[in-house]
């Protein structure tokens, strides 16, 4: 004879939670989202420092074209009174694509 078999009651199968996903996903978006942050305040920093840097230059270049726009108004005025010399450097510019405004003209918008 064979022993009897005994029946042992089935365990139902262990609940799945959605708790520690959804736990480890807002977990890691919220550290995305501060290295974002971070990341982006970083680079602020360092467009503001490049700002403050090229200000200096950007004065000097805006000085220096106007004392050239004032050099090549006075050279262009010789030039229509009628010095020789003056129309030879407005001739050579002009077939270089320099432009010389009048003085008094306006000036282009920047």
């Amino acid at each position: 004879m064979t022993a009897p078999e005994t029946v042992t009651p089935t365990a139902a199968p262990p609940v799945k939670s959605l708790f520690l996903p959804a736990a480890l996903f807002a977990l890691a978006f919220v550290g995305w989202l501060g290295f974002q942050t971070a990341q982006l305040i970083g680079e602020r920093q360092a467009l503001t420092t490049a700002r403050a840097n090229l200000d200096p230059m950007e004065l000097n270049a805006t000085k220096l074209r106007t004392a050239l726009d004032a050099l090549a108004s006075a050279t262009a005025k010789l030039a229509t009174d009628g010095n020789a010399n003056a129309r030879v450097i407005v001739d050579e510019l002009r077939k270089r694509g320099v432009t010389i405004n009048p003085p008094g003209a306006l000036k282009p918008a920047q």
